[in-house]
């Protein structure tokens, strides 16, 4: 259009509503103080561990995509529902979907994603939240400020809104943080409210906010590295101890991830120096060892898994660094890492 139409041409480009667009991006901080300061004022909203979706509404006809754009729609009906009847002819919303358990607290994240990888049952419902509106009714609102289209938002969504306040306060912040953590959810977004809607971009209007959880964890085994990792141990195998035997042999260990993530090259040649004088046994591409090494285990939490005896795995695992000052008799346990599984 810009090489062959004239400037009325362009002026009319502008959203469509059923054709989806790629979702703004947030970046990250520590606290939510830390973040203010990045934003300024700021709307300081719940982050839940769900699945992004944004909605498009002409008349009756309601697509429902996925953060990569994905149509989705007829797979989650009881959201075309819930958008249908909202007071809006036309509408996108951009929001997030996950299923409730019984208490009404959030189910794990794969339980909500099983109902977009397959044709399945309706048996989880889903719930939408929706934090933002990209157009109604024939007005864009992409490069409005944040503060008028949550004024719009509110108008249009009521009650199915994302919980949050907007504020300045940074205690105010952290108190929404924590209310967010203890209802079960990730932590919270911070967004600017002055900045427009960058479709697919990550700037430094949105950031969030999620705890980081750590763990002393006994290393069981590493793989062989490939690429440039060629020659050194690297993916470590990684165990819980298990102290009452619930899951193996009293005070075993049990395996829960495994993570390459984290590893400098200096550590993978310390690794690769060390790792033979703790070994059991070897395969082709694995060494195992004894359990007598302690390593310090950055995730963003865990979830269920039938893939390791303990039922859980570990959630964006990433090495700290090796704990020399433990023995693996002090690494966390298997216990400690289930009971952060919600139910």
């Amino acid at each position: 259009i810009a090489l062959t139409g004239d400037e009325g041409d362009l002026e009319a480009v502008g959203l469509r509503v059923g054709r989806p667009v790629l979702p703004m991006l947030a970046a990250t901080a520590a606290t939510p103080s830390a973040a203010l300061e990045v934003t300024g004022r700021a709307s300081v909203e719940y982050k839940l561990d769900g699945a992004r979706i944004q909605v498009h509404r002409h008349g009756d006809e309601v697509g429902v995509y996925t953060r990569s754009l994905a149509d989705i729609t007829h797979r989650v009906p009881e959201i075309v529902e819930i958008v249908r009847a909202l007071p809006a002819h036309d509408v996108i919303l951009d929001g997030e979907t996950l299923s409730l358990d019984e208490d009404g607290g959030p189910r794990p994240f794969q339980e909500t994603m099983s109902r977009f990888g397959a044709e399945v049952s309706r048996e989880l419902v889903l719930r939408p939240w929706f934090f933002d509106v990209l157009h109604v009714d024939g007005r864009d609102l992409i490069d409005e400020p944040l503060s008028v289209r949550l004024a719009e938002l509110e108008r249009v969504v009521g009650d199915w809104r994302m919980p949050g306040i907007v504020t300045d306060d940074a205690d105010a912040a952290e108190q929404l943080s924590r209310d967010a953590l203890a209802a079960g959810h990730e932590g919270v977004v911070i967004k600017a409210v002055d900045a427009p809607y960058a479709a697919g971009r990550r700037g430094k209007s949105w950031v969030k906010v999620k705890p980081v959880l750590t763990f002393d964890l006994v290393v069981l085994g590493a793989e062989w590295g490939s690429g440039r990792r060629r020659g050194w141990l690297s993916n470590l195998h990684l165990g819980a101890r298990d102290p009452s035997g619930e899951f193996g042999d009293a005070d075993g260990y049990v395996m829960v991830g495994k993570t390459f993530k984290g590893l400098t090259d200096e550590l993978l040649r310390w690794q690769t120096a060390e790792f033979p004088g703790h070994e059991s046994h070897r395969t082709a591409s694995t060494v195992f060892l004894r359990p007598e090494l302690v390593v310090e285990i950055a995730v963003d939490g865990v979830q269920r898994s039938p893939r390791y005896p303990g039922g859980v795995a570990l959630r964006f695992a990433r090495v700290k660094g090796y704990r020399q000052d433990k023995s693996p008799a002090e690494a966390d346990t298997i216990q400690t890492l289930r009971s952060l599984l919600r139910g």
